[in-house]
């Protein structure tokens, strides 16, 4: 029964049922015409006076079409030997038509689709749960397949094209073959069972997804993406858990991170009653100080967790200098940043305002949270149908020095880059520093590939779609456990590893050993240690809290 559906399924391929068909009339043109030549091989037999029976005939008709030629049976007319030329001949065409046609459909095609069908198959096993459900791999998914990979949390990525499948799969994509539009995609990809189903495509399609995975699991939480405010509403009520505006997140993450007004700690993340912060250090009495020279514990109970300079990051070590430009990160308690608030905010105070260049939906983003805390700043904006108040816009090329004038650049204390083109950002990057040298600039990336150039053309801080939306989508995922602090730089909570417990921060050498930085501890009762003590013994139940890049953070997770 077994073997007779596989030759149903067989032929119920309207390919496979075309190539059989071609089969049997080339097979039939081959019997047709051996009958054919056996039958002139009798006639010009006794024209010259021999005699052989149809067996004899047949035998000869192969072995001439074969081009064996045995020589035992020969003509000596030349008629005969114009015959043997012509079965010869077409002996040789039926071998380069109906051998390999019947090898290759019928051997190599179905061996290299079943290969195919391993590499991407259209159905997971009814044993896959927990997995996260991707519709497509753009950069957001890239990035975070990158990140479900060191957490050890198994994913599959739908594509609708086979030949598209296999070539994501070769570049090591975990892949299936579906349709994100189809509801049997989801039913073979298990997601009644998955963590997360994610849709980062156009608004319409993402609609369609949420609302297909929905009739099939209830409870599945599913993410998507809305390009538009107006497509919230209707992609909440299609079936989304939660809707992601990306474009609203990385203009408030680069928002946050905007300095230079006073030396106050702002905050840019938390992990519970832990918070991260950032401060500017300049005109301030830290400057030309190195970190031990300082010993900030006597002063502030905060965590010095490294130092920022240019786009550069440097963990916090004794012999850290601070300098005029420095932007210290910091972590402690509500408390613990107050406490250095009060020390330090006083110093320098200014209120010069802000220049967003770009007025999209990420300028319009930051030029929001700007607002809310009553921050002055001007959009400079080229297209004029992208204005919304006149008062608050600059209409003009930012590549042109006028137009800048006007915006304020040599009187504002940050420029936030925010155009959707990456050569742009890098133009205006460098153009912008050489005019200030000592402003804060930030800069949106729209390609990974990008962020070092920026960071390399002057940019301070750069933060790019692709790294925001995956963090936010992997604390959806693992619960707040990853904090985006710049492309590349990452503030992580994991629990204890077993190698380490047991073992001090002095005896294990983590920041020697994989270049991380154990920021907090959390101990089983809720005590938060901001400066952990480098010779108490980790426990079991300790969390920790550890920054790091992503070299760092792949040598600290292969040592779990």
């Amino acid at each position: 029964m077994k073997n007779l559906g596989i030759v149903l399924s067989f032929l119920t391929d309207p390919s496979r049922r075309r190539n059989v068909i071609t089969l049997l009339k080339l097979l039939a043109s081959f019997f047709v015409t051996i009958l054919v030549f056996s039958i002139i091989f009798h006639y010009l037999m006794e024209l010259e006076g021999q005699r052989h029976s149809w067996p004899t005939a047949v035998y000869w008709v192969l072995v001439v079409m074969s081009t064996l030629g045995f020589g035992d049976i020969t003509f000596t007319s030349d008629a005969g030997r114009l015959f043997s030329i012509v079965v010869l001949v077409t002996g040789s065409s039926f071998m380069l038509v109906l051998l390999p046609f019947a090898f290759i459909q019928f051997v190599y095609v179905p061996w290299m689709e079943s290969q195919a069908a391993a590499r991407a198959p259209k159905e997971l096993s009814s044993k896959t749960k927990n997995h996260v459900v991707l519709t497509g791999v753009g950069s957001v998914e890239k990035t975070l397949i990158r990140m479900l990979k060191r957490a050890k949390i198994p994913y599959v990525v739908l594509v609708a094209e086979l030949s598209e499948a296999l070539k994501l799969h070769d570049e090591g994509f975990a892949v299936m073959v579906g349709a994100p539009d189809d509801p049997e995609s989801y039913i073979h990809c298990r997601c009644e069972n998955a963590a997360l189903v994610v849709g980062l495509q156009r608004d319409t399609t993402n609609t369609n997804i949420a609302f297909t995975v929905r009739e099939i699991a209830a409870d599945v939480p599913v993410v998507v993406s809305a390009s538009f405010a107006a497509s919230v509403d209707i992609l909440e009520l299609a079936g989304a858990t939660q809707v992601l505006q990306l474009g609203e997140i990385l203009g408030q993450a680069l928002a946050r991170r905007i300095l230079g007004r006073d030396a106050q700690a702002h905050v840019v993340g938390q992990f519970d009653n832990l918070l991260i912060a950032e401060a500017a250090v300049a005109r301030t009495p830290l400057v030309d100080r190195k970190l031990k020279d300082v010993r900030m514990n006597n002063h502030a109970k905060v965590n010095v967790v490294g130092v920022w300079d240019r786009g550069k990051f440097a963990l916090g070590g004794p012999e850290t200098l601070i300098e005029s430009s420095s932007v210290l990160l910091l972590a402690g308690s509500p408390a613990d940043l107050d406490e250095y608030n009060s020390l330090f905010c006083v110093y320098g105070s200014q209120d010069q305002g802000v220049i967003i260049i770009g007025g999209g939906r990420v300028g319009r983003a930051v030029a929001r949270e700007l607002k809310a805390k009553d921050i002055a700043y001007k959009i400079v904006e080229k297209n004029p149908e992208r204005v919304r108040d006149p008062a608050d816009y600059v209409v003009g090329d930012a590549a042109e020095i006028e137009v800048l004038e006007r915006a304020g650049i040599y009187q504002c204390s940050s420029i936030v880059i925010t155009t959707h083109d990456d050569d742009v950002n890098i133009y205006l990057a460098i153009y912008c520093r050489r005019l200030r040298p000592e402003v804060q600039i930030l800069a949106r990336a729209n390609q990974d590939r990008n962020v070092s150039t920026l960071y390399r053309a002057g940019a301070d801080f750069v933060m790019s779609y692709a790294s925001i939306g995956a963090s936010h989508l992997f604390n959806l995922l693992k619960g707040a456990e990853l904090l985006l602090l710049a492309d590349g730089l990452d503030m992580f909570r994991v629990n204890a590893p077993s190698w380490l417990v047991g073992r001090s921060l002095a005896q294990a050498r983590l920041r020697q050993e994989t270049g991380c930085n154990v920021v907090a501890v959390q101990t089983v009762d809720g005590t938060l240690l901001t400066n952990p003590n480098p010779h108490r013994p980790f426990e079991t139940s300790d969390q920790l809290v550890i920054a790091g890049d992503t070299e760092a953070k792949d040598r600290f997770f292969k040592s779990i």
